[in-house]
């Protein structure tokens, strides 16, 4: 069991009230008596207790992070890494799995009656950016993704237009002509796969190809199932295909080959996210890389260091093609 305040207290022989003062940074405490009180939290091990200190402060401690599906690989290592960068800043993160559904979202955003969180992160995939942006709570809200809900709050995300332009680039420098984008969701309005469309159908143009409609392929979720499912509309049509999530792209690939194909001899496979499964497929996989670390840190950040009546900002997170054997 941890040391408590008032046995660090009668350690250094003073009271509970100047051992908090030390803890908390408070400058007017006599030096040879700080002294005395830190050797005693070193020799006793005392570590503050977070949540104490955040609930005398006014605040909670705690950030809601909420993300459609728990189990997409790439918002749970995003989620881990936030949940790390959380703890060490003495901060606790609870995670909530909204579905994609708008009501869900407009109730975290709005605050849930009887929990008290300091904040919400939010990668909304169902409310505009209008919807957003009328909401009952005051609680602040960074954003991920593509909704920037017209600037009223911090915003965390990727070029994708960028990133969707050099991953086809990197196809059609490859001698691929007839080059498929997996992953259209008309029926979302987060915008992302409108941006990773864009970014293909730039570098297309810039190549002197026509975009043909019929290789870009809608799909009603970023799984391997989805992606599997498209093999078939493309089988025979497509030399490589631009997956806008690795799971999109190994459920592709996992086709292709039980269909006899090679990879990327007879179809080249491209991703996006850089998970975990990708980097071990077989063949593993090329893919955009977000920087994962980077949106953790600056959502924290936007918490923390945006100054009241500040105007909301756009931050963009760096990323990078990780060329592998699929392409």
């Amino acid at each position: 069991m941890s040391a408590t305040l008032r046995q660090v207290a009668e350690r250094a022989g003073v009271s509970v009230r100047t051992v908090s003062n030390v803890v908390s940074g408070f400058a007017l405490v006599a030096p040879e008596t700080r002294s005395r009180v830190q050797a005693a939290i070193d020799e006793l091990r005392y570590r503050p207790n977070a949540a104490a200190r955040h609930l005398r402060g006014g605040r909670s401690g705690l950030i809601a992070l909420a993300v459609p599906e728990i189990a997409s690989p790439y918002f749970s290592e995003l989620a881990g890494l936030l949940a790390e960068e959380a703890g060490r800043r003495s901060l606790l993160l609870s995670i909530q799995q909204t579905g994609g559904d708008a009501k869900v979202e407009r109730t975290l955003i709005d605050g849930v009656p009887g929990q008290t969180v300091d904040a919400v992160i939010l990668s909304p995939w169902a409310l505009s950016p209008a919807e957003i942006t009328h909401r009952a709570s005051d609680v602040p809200v960074v954003l991920l993704g593509e909704q920037d809900a017209g600037g009223l709050f911090d915003h965390v995300a990727v070029d994708n237009v960028a990133a969707a332009r050099e991953t086809t680039r990197h196809l059609i420098e490859r001698g691929h002509r007839r080059i498929a984008a997996v992953g259209l969701q008309p029926h979302l309005g987060n915008g992302t796969a409108t941006r990773r469309l864009e970014g293909y159908r730039q570098a297309l143009a810039e190549a002197g190809l026509t975009a043909d409609p019929t290789l870009e392929i809608p799909v009603a979720r970023l799984h391997r199932t989805d992606g599997a499912d498209a093999f078939t509309a493309l089988r025979g049509r497509a030399d490589a295909a631009f997956c806008f999530s690795d799971q999109l792209a190994l459920g592709l690939m996992s086709a292709a080959l039980r269909h006899g194909l090679t990879v990327p001899g007879d179809l080249a496979v491209a991703g996006f996210d850089d998970v975990e499964d990708g980097r071990y497929g077989n063949p593993p996989l090329t893919t955009v890389a977000p920087d994962k670390e980077a949106i953790a840190r600056a959502a924290l950040d936007c918490l923390e260091d945006r100054p009241a009546g500040a105007p909301a900002r756009r931050v963009v997170a760096g990323h990078r093609l990780v060329v592998r054997a699929s392409t």
